[in-house]
């Protein structure tokens, strides 16, 4: 297939698709094998040979082991790789260790200068490399503001161990402030189908401020997939059983709207991930979605969505399937910690 076309996040240029590397190390599952390893690092490298360069991971996925994956996936090819981590955010699973209990999704944010500096420098380690490509705040912290967090960010910038910074999940006021600190080259949302929000407000700002636009979840932690039947289809250990749109009075009404989804790709001839993908790729030139994949055959289904194109009838028909707000449930174990 042809390779993707490149995309501009701020002043930095990915590929038009980005390669999500949280669950290659086990993060859903909190299962790590060698076998899980090999897949992750086949996948990355395949992800290479479609033009998709864009790797998206965080310092919390998996304990590191994302990162180190990601590292020894692009050792012999770091230069072709873009590759994005993130600091300042923190899981606590303690509770959950030699068990087959779900995941535990307790987090907590720390974004003084110093741990941000420590954590950066724990990244480059775990990747590496001399140098991030883009350094996201993955929660912006309600007790430290957000210019501190975003001047330590900016002095690793000057130190020439980040090139670019990011920002995940935060409000429209504390986008401004940051930019007003340094320039944020991306901000990193949930986008989808079913998770509509950012269209109210924060991507107009968005736009106003040329910070480019990184959808997590495309696929609706994979609801938007058409292979998900009920949460039984999920391991045990598997940290969605968590999500709020997964429980069982929420779950049934999302599969019924994933499954017009499903529908309206059928008539076109392509698989609902790709319908769906292609649909959040439709919503701006500035619009690089991270879809996960830890095999390389879901990685060449998903950079597929690219040469789809929509019409404005097919807009209007998956408008009318999935409006803004039809989701059951919300879409995270801890609202408490998006948008401050």
């Amino acid at each position: 297939m042809t390779p993707p076309s490149s995309r501009h996040l701020g002043e930095l240029t990915v590929s038009a698709q980005g390669l999500g590397c949280m669950n290659m190390a086990g993060h859903y599952s909190g299962v790590y094998s060698p076998s899980v390893a090999a897949a992750s690092i086949a996948t990355i490298r395949r992800a290479l040979d479609l033009g998709v360069t864009f790797l998206d991971t965080a310092d919390v996925y998996a304990a590191g082991e994302s990162e180190r994956l990601v590292g020894q996936a692009v050792v012999a090819r770091r230069d072709e790789f873009t590759i994005a981590t993130k600091g300042g955010l923190i899981f606590d699973r303690s509770d959950h260790e030699g068990t087959t209990a779900p995941l535990g999704d307790r987090r907590s944010v720390d974004g003084r200068p110093d741990y941000l500096k420590r954590a950066c420098e724990a990244s480059l380690r775990r990747l590496g490399c001399d140098t991030i490509d883009l350094y996201y705040l993955h929660r912006a912290s309600d007790t430290v503001p957000i210019e501190e967090s975003v001047g330590a960010m900016a002095e690793l910038v000057d130190e020439g161990k980040v090139r670019h910074l990011g920002l995940s999940e935060v409000s429209a006021e504390s986008l401004r402030r940051a930019a007003e600190v340094h320039p944020i080259a991306a901000l990193q949302t949930e986008w989808s189908l079913f998770t509509r929000d950012i269209e109210l407000e924060m991507a107009a700002v968005c736009r106003e401020l040329n910070v480019g636009i990184v959808p997590y979840s495309p696929l609706g932690k994979g609801l938007l997939t058409g292979g998900l039947r009920s949460v039984e289809d999920l391991p045990a250990t598997d940290s969605r059983r968590l999500h709020p749109r997964f429980h069982e009075e929420n779950l049934a009404a999302n599969l019924a709207i994933a499954a017009k989804v499903a529908e309206l790709a059928a008539e076109k001839g392509v698989t609902p991930a790709q319908l769906a993908l292609a649909w959040v790729q439709q919503q701006g030139h500035d619009v690089v979605p991270i879809p996960g994949a830890s095999r390389p055959e879901r990685v060449e289904e998903n950079a597929a969505a690219l040469s789809i194109e929509l019409s404005a009838d097919d807009l209007a028909r998956l408008d009318s399937v999935a409006p803004i707000g039809v989701a059951a449930g919300e879409r995270s174990v801890d609202m408490k910690s998006i948008n401050r």
